[in-house]
């Protein structure tokens, strides 16, 4: 623990926040039945994090599909119309998710949600999430197609919010999503979910979310023993 905050906190939010992985799951799945195939665990566990425009190519060359420009749109399109129902609905939180995200905003630390997920579906998702919990939003399609594990992201909220990235704690799930926060300089708190992330420079980790606040935000900062 330590006594120093972090000057913000920037946190995913598929399967870091919330629990919405299981329902790309269903949208995944339901798209390769639709195009005729079938897909391996190794390759869902490969998408994990990963944006619309390079999920649709994956999974048209899984199914033996050409990635042409138009393929990619149609099947992303198709994607986004069957998460959005799935989105409609009340998203399960992470454990500890809830309470963490409350305590970092009751200390007045700035937060941002930086997300793969395009503007669209997030939008249905702070429906649940709560939009008064983030000072700004960053989404995959807001990056100019430099998404995760691309710096980009991090460093575009770090610059909407006006702080060093080396000042600020990312808190992810995915190995796309740690490189990214890593590679944007700031320290990460990995939780993993549905695939394990690899141990790697400024990274901590943690099972959960549970009684994470500022304070064990702030350690972060500082690293693993030190």
């Amino acid at each position: 623990m330590t006594d120093a905050l972090p000057a913000a906190v920037l946190w995913d939010m598929d399967g870091t926040l919330v629990d919405s992985e299981k329902l790309w799951d269903v949208a995944l799945y339901d798209a390769v039945e639709w195009l005729g195939g079938s897909l391996s665990p190794d390759v869902r566990a490969a998408l994990v994090g990963v944006n619309m425009d390079s999920t649709s190519a994956v999974l048209l060359r899984a199914t033996g599909h050409e990635p042409t420009a138009r393929a990619v749109a149609e099947l992303g399109e198709w994607i986004r119309r069957r998460t959005a129902d799935l989105f409609d609905d009340p998203l399960p939180w992470r454990p500890g998710a809830r309470e963490a995200l409350a305590a970092v905003r009751a200390a007045g630390v700035p937060a941002a949600l930086v997300t793969s997920t395009e503007r669209a579906l997030t939008e249905r998702a702070l429906n649940t999430i709560g939009r008064e919990l983030f000072d700004v939003t960053v989404c995959g399609d807001e990056v100019d197609g430099l998404n995760k594990p691309h710096p980009r992201p991090y460093l575009r909220a770090a610059e909407l919010l006006g702080v060093a990235p080396a000042r600020c704690v990312a808190v992810e799930d995915s190995p796309p999503g740690a490189e990214s926060a890593v590679a944007a300089g700031c320290a990460v708190l990995v939780v993993p979910n549905d695939v394990a992330v690899p141990p790697g420079r400024g990274r901590v980790f943690r099972d959960s979310l549970v009684g994470v606040d500022p304070g064990v935000l702030g350690a972060v900062l500082v690293g693993p023993g030190e």
